[in-house]
């Protein structure tokens, strides 16, 4: 006889740990002994699995019973009650392997449909919570609001985010609740460190408390004193490296712009996090500004912070900025308007401030590109959501419908079983256990796909996504939760239906699926297509809206210019370099500006008048140009003339676009009228006259109208944009780079191509249309498992029947028509239900836009045809298998 065999010693501990108390002595001598039975019979992982169920098994009673009665297991009746509930859950596995074992094709759909479905959850989960997240890594997030400015001109909303740079001072002297005000404001600088050199884009001026403000945690330095000198600045440890490489950067000199003006590094940081509205590589002190003279709405480029006590409704103090607001907006738009506040309102204008959580940034803001970095929009949050949603429920109508559709099968086996005893509970208790056998399994199966696809997911959102939330113990245990309510969920259905079976009819084989039962198949399968169409005709929509935008034509010629970047660092050197760019025969024409159409560029948007109507201000963008550059741009003067570099009278000329003639109300020649430039100190006024006007185009994304526009000659550089010839692009970009070199300029040879701009702008949209394809191609191939295993079992069910139509004369043809029409009418009903739903859905989304696609009556034709085709395609397969087979075989048993 082979000596007894000790169970693991972690299991013991665990049973230890469930039973405290030791008063399942008679209980664990039994199961010792059972597992010694076992591991001689199957092995130790068997045996310690099986060891583990029974520990489990005896929990519920035990604890139930632990206060009350010490002697309950020690009584040889409840011991065989015990060993009775460890058989039964044996039972209930096994019985359970062996059936989804034995159904292979309904299990591999069922594990597959919840695998993509588990999948797409996941991965939309750790999406959103990404989205959710931004900002909060301030250990203050909840008590810091932006101050930004919403204002209405001209009957067009010209707010922003960003107010005057003396706003912060007034709002901390004048206004006691807030603890702290600080400000920030984006720039660009050549940083020079010896004879490295590097354009630092991603650099941020602030307030010498900004870091008192937001969590910005040193690595070297004070940050209390970081920023309260002028010429400071506080570097990321990636770029400290970048400089300064494993040597400690504090004290050091960098050298800013062309000035090479010295700033002493003062301290060292961690790298920003990706989820923050703001990020930066280089601090610097923005302490010895003069900025006496300038108030809230003048020179609007700072971003303005507020500190609030804990827990304190910022709405409260809303009034009191307002009120604030309302002093100091006010005497400045009377003095540079002549209007008082309540006239200027009078004729339809407003103005005033908006506090904004910190933590609504990245979602909620409308500003677009007057952020510090690209937002998100809380609309595409709700809708990935409702996709996983909408995908995880059409998974889950995939296990309904086929547990149904296949209830024929199990028919004899529930009758048998309810013969000999089970109860309707216990078969209940089995169909559910079989459903979270096979979301566990899905479970696993989708946190490998997951894995795979991580990715390639990471590159179509943009992200830095990683599996290390799922590592957390509570997002963990909730997905584990989570899986087994969705196995419950799909399998709760299907397990009250096949437990209500009565043996008597089941056993005669009179189990039919019920007409009731067949509606209630039909219209989960439209449920199903009603989502894939919704998402088909959401695909089609925002594909068009892409290619009409790419297609739009946006009043300029975007192909074949380069644009060469940073040459104002060649100072007077510039117009030579330019000179001698264009001599070169791939070269048509060259100009120079520091203003691109199209992305970022130095956009400034300030008031203009005329001279004849000085109250009326229009709000326009300013354009610094020279004579070429309408013509290297292909733009269309419409009226007048582009300026002269021969006529010195030029200098105070403007050119408009048809939009600001439209808005400064000129409707007949606008060519002699003349605007307001700026006024001295002395309130002298300069003029400047109207020489020509250009046909509007777009210098922003068609998600803006064209707004006006006023452009000058000269006073700016920063771009040479070329005109190029096709050519041998590869030898021209490198005589280029000889060529800048030669002037030894601090800045190396940076280049773009105006039409790679231009696709960068709708990378956003570019980005939707992909994941809604994506997750729509998903949701369609779930429904056809789905559909193909429905319509698997439908032949089957319908085998003697389709043998009775073929002997009574029906041709193939016929068979397969009548099979694949069931399932036509359910998508028809899909088809008519989603049409409006998506067509409301899509035009919310493109509302959005100014210049859009309209959504035709094709995209629901197209929607249609796909669904149904695919449906066909889906259902043929079985439909033609059914139609071919024999009728002899399928009638042989009657």
């Amino acid at each position: 006889m082979k000596s007894p065999v000790q169970p693991p010693r972690w299991a013991r501990w665990l049973l230890n740990r469930l039973h405290p108390d030791n008063t399942l002595e008679e209980v664990t001598g039994d199961l010792d002994e059972l597992y010694t039975k076992w591991y001689n019979r199957s092995g130790k992982t068997q045996a310690t699995l099986r060891y583990l169920l029974n520990v489990v098994s005896v929990l519920p009673p035990f604890v139930r019973r632990r206060n009350t009665d010490k002697q309950y297991y020690r009584q040889p009746d409840n011991r065989a009650t015990f060993n009775l509930k460890s058989m039964m859950i044996q039972n209930y596995l096994k019985i359970a392997f062996r059936s989804l074992k034995r159904q292979k094709v309904s299990t591999s759909i069922n594990i597959i449909g919840l695998a993509i479905g588990l999948a797409t959850c996941i991965l939309i989960m750790l999406y959103v919570q990404d989205e959710l997240s931004y900002d909060r890594y301030n250990e203050k997030a909840d008590q810091i609001f932006r101050v930004g400015l919403k204002a209405r001109l001209n009957g067009e909303d010209v707010g922003g985010p960003m107010l005057g740079p003396n706003a912060a001072r007034d709002l901390q002297q004048e206004i006691p609740e807030i603890l702290k005000a600080t400000r920030m404001l984006r720039g660009g600088e050549f940083v020079s460190n010896g004879t490295s050199s590097f354009k630092e884009d991603n650099l941020l001026y602030a307030d010498s408390n900004f870091c008192e403000v937001f969590t910005i945690p040193f690595l070297k330095g004070d940050p209390k004193q970081a920023l309260t000198e002028p010429n400071t600045v506080v570097l990321t440890e990636e770029t400290a490296q970048k400089y300064f490489g494993n040597q400690n950067p504090v004290g050091k000199v960098l050298l800013f712009s062309r000035e090479k003006t010295p700033h002493r590094i003062t301290g060292v940081v961690r790298n920003v996090p990706a989820n923050a509205h703001f990020r930066f590589d280089m601090l610097v002190s923005s302490t010895g500004y003069d900025e006496q003279h300038i108030g809230w709405i003048y020179s609007i480029n700072y971003y303005t912070y507020v500190l609030l006590p804990e827990k304190y409704n910022y709405k409260q103090l809303e009034a009191k900025i307002s009120r604030l607001a309302e002093k100091q907006i006010g005497g400045e738009v009377e003095g540079f308007l002549h209007l008082t506040p309540k006239q200027f309102r009078e004729r339809g204008d407003d103005f005033g401030v908006f506090l904004q959580p910190l933590t609504n940034i990245h979602l909620y803001s409308t500003f677009g590109g007057n952020e510090l970095t690209p937002g998100g929009n809380i609309l595409y949050v709700y809708v990935l959501i409702a996709i996983a949603a909408f995908m995880l429920l059409i998974a889950c109508v995939n296990f309904m419908n086929l547990s149904t559709a296949t209830a024929v099968r199990r028919s004899r086996e529930i009758g048998v079983r309810k013969v000999l005893g089970s109860v309707k509970r216990q078969l209940q208790q089995q169909f559910l256990i079989e459903s979270v056998l096979l979301a566990i399994a899905a479970l696993i199966v989708g946190l490998l796909i997951v894995g795979l696809s991580l990715p390639f997911f990471n590159q179509l959102t943009g992200k830095i996504l990683t599996l290390s939330l799922l590592t957390n113990p509570f997002v963990a245990t909730g997905l584990i939760v989570g899986t087994v309510l969705v196995g419950l969920l799909a399998g709760s259905y299907p397990a009250f239906y096949l437990s209500s079976f009565k043996p008597v009819v089941v056993l005669k084989g009179r189990i039919t699926t019920g007409r009731g039962n067949f509606k209630l198949r039909s219209g989960l399968v439209a449920f199903q297509f009603f989502i894939s169409i919704s998402m088909i005709i959401a695909t089609v929509t925002a594909d068009r809206q892409l290619r009409y935008m790419r297609r739009q034509k946006i009043g300029f010629d975007r192909e074949q210019v380069l644009i060469i970047h940073n040459t104002q660092m060649l100072s007077n050197n510039e117009p030579l370099f330019r000179d001698k760019i264009i001599q070169s025969p791939l070269a048509i024409t060259g100009s120079i500006s520091g203003q691109v159409p199209i992305g970022n560029s130095a956009l400034d948007n300030s008031p203009v008048m005329t001279r004849e109507n000085p109250d009326k201000a229009v709000m326009s963008r300013f354009y610094k140009v020279d004579n070429e550059y309408i013509p290297t741009l292909g733009m269309h003067v419409v009226l007048g003339r582009n300026f002269s570099k021969n006529l010195s009278t030029d200098s105070s000329a403007v050119i408009l676009n048809e939009t600001a003639v439209r808005a400064l109300g000129w409707q007949q020649n606008p060519i002699g009228k003349e605007l307001i430039g700026h006024v001295d100190d002395n309130g002298v006024k300069t003029y400047y006259r109207v020489i020509g006007v250009v046909s509007d185009f777009h210098f922003e994304s068609l998600r803006q109208k064209i707004g006006p526009l006023v452009m000058f000659l000269g006073g700016n550089s920063g771009n040479i944009l070329v005109k190029t010839r096709p050519g041998k692009l590869p030898e021209f970009l490198a005589s280029l780079k000889q060529q800048w070199e030669s002037f030894s300029p601090a800045a190396p040879f940076s280049y773009s191509f105006l039409d790679d701009r231009f696709k960068q702008v709708y990378l956003g949209e570019q980005k939707i249309e992909q994941v809604l394809t994506l997750f729509s191609g998903l949701t369609i191939f779930i429904a056809c498992l789905g559909l193909f295993g429905l319509a698997t079992y439908t032949a089957e069910q319908r085998t003697k029947e389709i043998g009775v139509r073929k002997v009574l004369g029906a041709s193939a043809s016929n068979v397969v028509a009548l099979l694949s029409l069931d399932f036509l009418k359910p998508i028809v009903v899909a088809l008519v239900l989603a049409s409006p739903a998506a067509w409301w859905g899509m035009n919310q989304w493109l509302k959005e836009f100014a210049y859009k696609v309209t959504v035709d009556w094709w995209f629901f034709a197209l929607a249609g045809l796909l669904a149904i085709g695919i449906a066909l395609l889906t259902v043929s397969f079985q439909s033609i298998k059914a139609a071919l087979t024999n009728p002899i075989k399928s009638l042989r048993s009657e």
